[in-house]
């Protein structure tokens, strides 16, 4: 089984009857929220678990979110189940801020429609990538896709 967000992790977890042979999970905060995990990439994104994952991998059950990107689900030729849905929502005003903090492709999307100049730190590329496509400014993306490589990015950002 393959968890690629604390979100998904959670959901899965409150749903889960039994318990799966073996469980990978991108991020060490997705296999905490997931209750542990026999394989966490060294690189905290699809490409990284896919060049860490034993081959051949066996059945594959991807869990996420609907409207999840596909690299692994498509590459393992995974069962896919969607856990939850992601609503992007964009606030009427957007605070003062010198900075943005982007956590997921889907808060870098939401944020690129406030049509906001706030230049923003980015959790990795898939989010880069998304918020570069809506518009955004990125001043730094964290080299570790975690909370300490999104901290350390802002701290580079704001000097």
């Amino acid at each position: 089984m393959i968890v690629t967000s604390v979100n998904g992790a959670r959901e899965l977890r409150r749903r889960l009857d039994g318990a799966p042979a073996r469980v990978a999970a991108i991020g060490a905060a997705t296999a905490e929220a997931f209750g542990g995990a026999d394989l966490v990439p060294a690189v905290s994104t699809q490409e990284g678990l896919l060049a860490e994952l034993p081959r051949p991998a066996g059945h594959v059950l991807f869990a996420g979110a609907e409207g999840a990107r596909r690299l692994l689900a498509d590459e393992l030729d995974a069962d896919v189940v969607t856990l939850y849905r992601t609503r992007e929502l964009v606030p009427d005003e957007l605070p003062e801020a010198e900075l943005a903090v982007l956590a997921s492709a889907s808060a870098a999307r939401a944020f690129g429609r406030t049509g906001s100049s706030i230049p923003a730190v980015s959790i990795g590329p898939e989010t880069t990538a998304a918020a570069r496509s809506a518009g955004v400014t990125i001043a730094a993306e964290a080299a570790s896709h975690d909370l300490d490589g999104l901290v350390a990015a802002i701290v580079s950002a704001s000097r």
